[in-house]
């Protein structure tokens, strides 16, 4: 898994108007390919009577799976500059369509790809590019004893937590970055002079600021 990686918040749509023909930019944080295909069928069920919906998706930790679909436009023209968009952004599990509904004006290849490039700019932007970061679930079950030090600590180290249990005694759960859950581990076990029951539980991917 990788450690962080760049995505969109959210599903959003945002509309730009180029020499009189509306474009229009939707994205969707997708985990596979089904997902992709699905968003970009029900966009083109939403928007039928539209000139063009074209799209592009990149998904995987590698980027193995990328797709683009110039739909009826030149080639080259929608579909590649919408997926280079998202290379150069360094976004990934994300699906972006851009609806065309043509003004009447013709704006030749490069218009074509400007505009196209703006759209998947657009709905990146509606979106909201974030980092997702691999965190590591640290069970620390310890005597009540022990929590006013702990959550002291924890604080000024800023370990992003999560809910506490109370029972006869304390359980915090604690989100170290992944790649500093073994550290974290032997830190908390010196802290609590080896009292503390800590175990491991699941890796899961967190917004920053979350």
């Amino acid at each position: 898994m990788l450690e962080q990686y760049r995505t969109v918040r959210s599903p959003g749509s945002r509309e730009v108007v180029i020499r009189k023909s509306r474009f229009i930019g939707h994205v969707m944080p997708v985990d596979n390919e089904e997902e992709a295909v699905q968003f970009i069928e029900n966009i083109k069920k939403q928007h039928w009577n539209a000139t063009h919906n074209c799209s592009a998706y990149m998904i995987g930790e590698r980027d193995e799976i990328q797709r683009q679909s110039d739909d009826g436009e030149p080639s080259g023209t929608a579909g590649k500059p919408i997926l280079e968009v998202i290379r150069n952004q360094q976004v990934k599990n994300v699906a972006i369509v851009v609806t065309r509904y043509f003004g009447g004006i013709m704006l030749g290849a490069g218009g074509l790809i400007r505009a196209y490039t703006d759209g998947a700019v657009l709905a990146l932007e509606a979106g909201e590019v974030i980092t997702r970061v691999l965190r590591r679930e640290v069970f620390v079950q310890i005597d009540y004893t022990w929590l006013g030090k702990v959550e002291n600590e924890l604080r000024s180290r800023a370990i992003k937590t999560g809910e506490t249990a109370f029972t006869d005694t304390v359980t915090l759960l604690c989100l170290p970055r992944n790649d500093e859950g073994d550290a974290f581990m032997a830190w908390i076990t010196d802290l609590t002079q080896g009292q503390a029951l800590v175990t491991e539980g699941r890796r899961i991917y967190y917004s920053e600021g979350e």
